[in-house]
């Protein structure tokens, strides 16, 4: 009989008197590894930090190894051995990989730390999982993939037996998954647990036994690893999101032969490319990254924190450098994060980029009151009175790409547009991207997972480190792996 290493048992739980979790019942064995595809976040982060710490419940019971650490009416307050390994690492930046692994452990009593011992000791689990790090590497020098080893390293040198994978997917490249994928079950088979939290059924589906869909704080229902990958979802908002990947699958990209409104020849980064990328009007091509090195090189590109040493970029025929050209826009990762300034209004941040089309934008106020009223109907009238800090990640979402919209460049850079949003954001998304490509703009996403970029694409371009770009058309797309996501649409 299996042991049990989580039960979550009709728990109710609230945060500032709103309801997070209502009535959720959830179960993880030994040797398990269970995914949870979130339908919306409601209730997501309150799960994860009821996992982390037994904190007070309006109702319900948490065992944690058959044992019972939350009662509704006793909360302890007390940590959990669980660890949660999400994209923002939990690392000390200035420390040694064995530093991290070993010493910042809890009960580790040593007052002098051998490193040499450290060494010898963090050796023997490297080597049994076939990944070669140094153990005197600081952390700020690994990569993506890297960094998630050395946190699941130190989840299991501390004795933690259940550890949470937070979409990683989005983070890490398809080879470098499968090898992640390759030590979770070498862990699971020693009795460890895995909960896989990822945005697509496709992702769970390669690694889990079995997966759960949550909406609304609640389990709605669990998928045995048997069971066909559901197609379409019966909730309103995916049903939306499925029949518009379908309408756009169904067309044909752009209807006229024209030249491209953007041009890259021959770029190279770091190891990367050459590359040569040419992109029409209304199209939209993605860069998928193959590894993390290369996804890097690519967004350094992109994004100015690193000069090409060889290559051009023309716009409609004339030279431009990315990312201070007006006529070429660039959406950041996670850009209600990084793109949105709290220091200024609503109204300045949207206007942040049109400087090249009305120099005296800041000079004059009747500029941005007249986009302001330009804009309302597609962003609301009460958004231009709000604090920044106040706006929803919705409304952030929309501020930023808005913003884009009236910059009115000829082709957009979306770096993983998609990457930590659910089902609602996401459709909000697709309809920004597709009113950009609908107004004539190219749109170019850089990608290290296809997720819901492939059903806007008309094509596809993948690259990896030291070899040549391989290029797919959309109807080539039924050639892609059984884990894409909308595969199957391609193949009907």
């Amino acid at each position: 009989m299996k042991r049990e290493i989580l039960r979550m048992e009709r728990v109710t739980y609230r945060e500032q008197g709103v309801t997070q979790l209502e009535n959720f019942n959830f179960a993880v064995m030994a040797g398990e590894i269970v995914g949870l595809v979130p339908i919306n976040h409601v209730g997501l982060a309150a799960f994860l930090r009821l996992l982390r710490q037994n904190l007070p419940l309006h109702y319900g019971y948490v065992y944690y190894q058959e044992k019972l650490v939350n009662h509704w009416r006793f909360p302890t307050m007390k940590y959990n051995r669980i660890s949660v390994i999400q994209n923002r690492s939990c690392l000390a930046e200035g420390l040694t990989v064995a530093d991290n692994v070993f010493v910042l452990r809890q009960g580790f009593k040593k007052r002098i730390v051998e490193p040499e011992v450290l060494r010898r000791q963090l050796a023997p689990f490297l080597e049994e999982i076939g990944v070669d790090i140094s153990a005197d590497s600081h952390v700020d020098e690994l990569s993506a993939f890297e960094r998630l080893v050395v946190e699941l390293l130190k989840a299991v040198v501390a004795g933690n037996k259940l550890v949470v994978m937070d979409d990683i997917g989005t983070f890490v490249s398809e080879r470098e998954l499968k090898k992640l994928h390759e030590i979770m079950r070498r862990y699971a088979a020693k009795g460890m647990a895995f909960l896989y939290i990822a945005s697509h059924f496709e992702d769970a589906w390669q690694i889990c036994g079995r997966t759960a869909t949550m909406m609304n704080g609640q389990l709605v229902k669990d998928y045995q690893a048997e069971d066909p990958v559901p197609r379409t979802f019966f909730f309103r908002c995916t049903e939306e999101f499925d029949r518009k990947v379908r309408e756009k699958i169904d067309r044909n990209g752009p209807e006229t032969e024209t030249g491209p409104v953007f041009e890259a020849r021959g770029i190279r980064i770091g190891e990367t490319g050459p590359l040569d990328i040419r992109v029409r009007a209304g199209e939209c091509l993605v860069l998928q990254a193959m590894d993390n090195a290369s996804y890097q090189d690519l967004a350094d590109w992109v994004t100015g924190a690193a000069a090409p040493p060889a290559g051009t970029c023309l716009a409609a025929g004339k030279p431009v450098h990315l990312p201070k050209d007006r006529r070429v826009g660039v959406i950041r990762e996670l850009p209600a994060e990084t793109m949105v300034f709290s220091n200024m209004s609503y109204l300045d941040n949207l206007c942040f980029n049109l400087d090249h089309r009305f120099p005296d934008v800041w000079l004059r106020g009747r500029v941005k009151r007249s986009v302001s009223r330009e804009y309302a109907g597609l962003l609301g009238p009460e958004v231009f009175w709000k604090r920044v800090e106040a706006l929803s990640e919705t409304e952030k979402y929309d501020l930023v790409y808005a913003r884009v919209l009236l910059q009115n460049p000829q082709a957009v850079f979306c770096i993983q547009p998609f990457k930590g949003a659910d089902v609602a954001l996401r459709l909000r998304i697709w309809e920004h991207l597709e009113q950009f490509l609908d107004r004539g703009m190219a749109v170019v996403i850089l990608a290290v997972n296809l997720a819901d970029s492939l059903a806007l694409a008309n094509r596809l371009l993948r690259v990896r480190r030291g070899r040549e770009p391989v290029e797919y058309g959309r109807a080539e797309f039924g050639k892609l792996p059984l884990n894409t996501p909308w595969r199957h649409l391609y193949e009907d």
